[in-house]
């Protein structure tokens, strides 16, 4: 059993929460009981994941993609207060870390992403404009751009869109998790052969194209699967309490 002040703050601290300007509020964003015996991860807390974590008993519940959002209708109405509610009314807390879990180092979303792809990471980029989320493999040793796109399809389980437009074998690849695909400039720029990320936007493609990349989206879902549950199982460890990662299919 712990303490719930204590885990949001051991959780503030480990992620760094404080340092990042968001689009929402990193930590805990709805409180439940105060203490918890039993977490349940999943990447976005939807009512599906949120059911779900009521029926595993849990006493808290662990994402990516929590809720207030900026530029959001900040009304409680609707899904939001369906999905509330039921937190609520079973005084499950809701643990939301989003940037934060991006940039762990070794337990956020790209560097779980690089362990399951088989890269170091020897650099960290951004975009200009705000943190250096990207992450940057130096291979020593070449390999084709198939073998990458058949590595992601392995370890993510599904097939991703591959826009082949750089050389035919790889020395340098980056990648960010989710919706980073604004990151291929910077990519291109830093000269990386291929750069991975979840989604794709119809500029995208020109992009990848004219710099001579090749572009990897390899589903916003899929490569954003692992942080929360490396958070969770951590924490599990370090507090001595359950932890269950649910994973509610989204083929996005």
């Amino acid at each position: 059993m712990a303490r719930l002040d204590e885990l949001v703050s051991y959780c503030d601290q480990l992620l760094d929460a404080g340092a990042f300007r968001d689009y929402c509020p990193n930590g805990l964003q709805v409180e439940g009981r105060a203490e918890v015996a039993r977490i349940v991860s999943g990447v976005t807390a939807s009512q599906a994941l949120v059911e779900a974590a009521v029926q595993q008993g849990a006493d808290l519940l662990l994402v990516h993609h929590g809720y207030f959002w900026k530029g959001e209708d900040s009304r409680i109405t609707g899904i939001k207060q369906r999905r509330l509610k039921t937190l609520l009314a079973n005084d499950i807390s809701l643990l939301a870390y989003h940037l934060p879990l991006d940039a762990h180092p070794t337990l956020g979303n790209n560097a779980c992403l690089g362990q399951r792809l088989g890269l170091s990471v020897d650099a960290r980029f951004g975009d200009g404009e705000g943190p250096e989320l990207a992450c940057e493999a130096v291979l020593d040793t070449s390999l084709p751009a198939g073998t990458l796109a058949a590595r992601l399809e392995e370890a993510l389980g599904r097939t991703p869109q591959h826009i082949d437009a750089g050389p035919a074998r790889l020395h340098r690849i980056g990648w960010c998790t989710g919706a980073a695909q604004g990151y291929l400039e910077a990519a291109a720029r830093r000269g990386l052969d291929a750069f991975v990320s979840g989604e794709i936007s119809e500029p995208t493609v020109h992009i990848a194209r004219e710099y001579g990349i090749h572009y990897f989206a390899a589903g916003h879902h899929a490569t954003e699967r692992y942080g929360a549950e490396a958070l969770g199982a951590h924490l599990a460890e370090q507090f001595e309490i359950e932890h269950f990662f649910i994973d509610i299919d989204n083929p996005v």
